[in-house]
């Protein structure tokens, strides 16, 4: 079930309607329920794998909680358990395929084995929230004694697709607190999913046709064109998942719920490290937490730091899509961190070098030199495969010449149909922008109830003016 459509319009009233108008003591079945709906409303068959991972973790904890010698071991054995049931699901065709490759020169040719998967929705999100989960019980904290709030952590309709990753011990204590509606939860969840919606139909659905056109025939346009491209899919991606996770944090503010916020401006980041923490937050956070920190972090050397982020990100990257080119895209920004650290303890090491970053020219340089880094890796995100990444990239830095092309921009249909579309949903990025960073300052809840209803209304009436015929799945839909 899509945010974006019919169907979650109409669920999502009625869930409310049902779960408000209920005494607490119903509300925890209430939403156990209706997450398995949510969940079950693409393949039914798939309500069992959640279950099944559920009831798995939920005793792994408590074997853990209890045992003294064993504990390690029970760890080691529910890690196995969800690495092996993401690695099947996932990475089966990639590691086939890898294997394949490997003995081709002495085999020759071998059938590929007949099996077909469907990638379950939202397993990776799910699959990192139970390893959190046991790996925080395996570290003293105490596990969830009682099944329905352990299921329903896991299963929680509005994170359950895309995230955000949330942590048991600040999602657990609320089921535990009865609450009624307020104009606080109706004023910021309707303000979240109306913005979420704006993002994702209005700014990522238009961007998306156009970066699609050019990242479906590269070899046609100039390196110029290229880098416009790119710089689109920067903010399709941001207003994409950035939109989906507004929607799910409305989503669960309406039902009473807090879920951690996900993205922070993240371009408007001085340094790569800075991005990485403002993007895709409970990813980042969740990363550092169980997988860098553990790997011995910035404690020792310069290269093991360094070997530390190549890892950490090169395995981010293999999260993000069973493939290679996502390896090189996390194995692109875990160069860039690395590279980022030792030049800023240079950077601190030479006064006048840190005064000069530290002017309001040095900031806006470093904006911007974060932005580009970001860009140049995420041509490995975006293209078909690695070949296409170098090809493209090749062009972007012009080692072809300037004008290797058959078309450009300037050529073809796109200036008589983008430019107008474009320049107006710069003007409205603006203006949101600037409302989205008040609130940081004012909240929403606080501001005249006409200019809440103004603000909303005008939202909404250029999602409907400006919308697309069509609007594509989020991106981070089937991870």
């Amino acid at each position: 079930m899509l945010f974006n459509s019919l169907q979650y319009l109409l669920f999502l009233p009625i869930v409310l309607a049902i779960y408000w108008l209920s005494p607490h003591r119903f509300r925890l079945a209430i939403l156990l329920i209706a997450s398995y709906v949510f969940y079950m409303a693409w393949r039914p068959a798939f309500g069992l794998l959640i279950f099944g991972l559920t009831l798995a973790n939920f005793w792994f904890g408590l074997r853990i909680a209890q045992s003294q010698l064993k504990k390690k071991a029970w760890l080691i054995a529910a890690l196995t358990a969800n690495l092996a049931t993401l690695a099947f699901f996932k990475y089966f065709y990639f590691l086939e395929d890898s294997v394949m490759a490997l003995l081709r020169p002495l085999t020759g040719e071998l059938p590929k084995l007949p099996v077909t998967i469907i990638l379950p929705l939202g397993i990776s999100f799910f699959v990192f929230e139970f390893i959190h989960y046991v790996v925080e019980v395996y570290r003293g904290n105490e596990p969830v004694r009682k099944l329905a709030p352990f299921a329903l952590f896991a299963s929680f309709f509005p994170t359950q697709i895309a995230g955000p990753i949330k942590r048991y011990q600040d999602f657990i204590p609320q089921l535990a607190v009865p609450m009624n509606l307020t104009a606080e939860h109706i004023d910021e969840g309707c303000y979240l999913i109306i913005s979420g919606l704006f993002k994702k139909v209005l700014l990522a659905d238009n961007l998306a046709f156009f970066v699609a056109g050019g990242y479906a025939h590269p070899g046609l346009f100039t390196g110029l064109d290229l880098w416009v491209f790119t710089f689109a899919f920067s903010f399709q991606i941001y207003f994409d998942f950035g939109g989906y996770a507004d929607i799910a944090r409305g989503s669960a503010k309406l039902l009473g719920f807090k879920v951690p916020i996900n993205f922070d401006f993240p371009f408007l980041s001085s340094n790569v490290s800075e991005l990485w923490r403002r993007w895709h937050i409970s990813l980042g956070t969740w990363l550092r937490d169980y997988l860098f920190f553990p790997l011995g972090g910035s404690r020792h050397s310069k290269w093991a730091t360094a070997r530390n982020f190549l890892i950490t990100f090169s395995l981010a990257g293999l999260w993000h899509g069973a493939a290679s080119h996502y390896v090189i895209w996390g194995f692109f920004n875990g160069v860039c961190l690395a590279l980022h650290r030792e030049f800023s303890q240079i950077r601190e090491s030479i006064s006048w070098l840190a005064n000069l970053f530290d002017t309001h020219l040095g900031k806006a340089f470093s904006i911007f030199a974060t932005f580009f880094c970001w860009c140049v890796g995420l041509v490995f995100f975006r293209a078909e495969d690695n070949v296409a990444a170098c090809s493209m990239l090749q062009k972007m830095f012009f080692l072809n010449g300037a004008h290797d092309a058959t078309y450009s921009l300037q050529a073809i249909n796109y200036p008589l149909i983008y430019p107008s579309i474009l320049w107006l949903l710069a003007l409205i990025t603006i203006v949101h922008v600037g409302i989205e960073r008040t609130r940081g300052k004012v909240a929403f809840s606080q501001l005249p109830r006409g200019l809440k209803v103004a603000y909303g209304s005008a939202l909404m009436l250029t999602l409907i003016a400006f919308a697309p015929d069509n609007s594509p799945r989020f991106i981070y839909y089937q991870f």
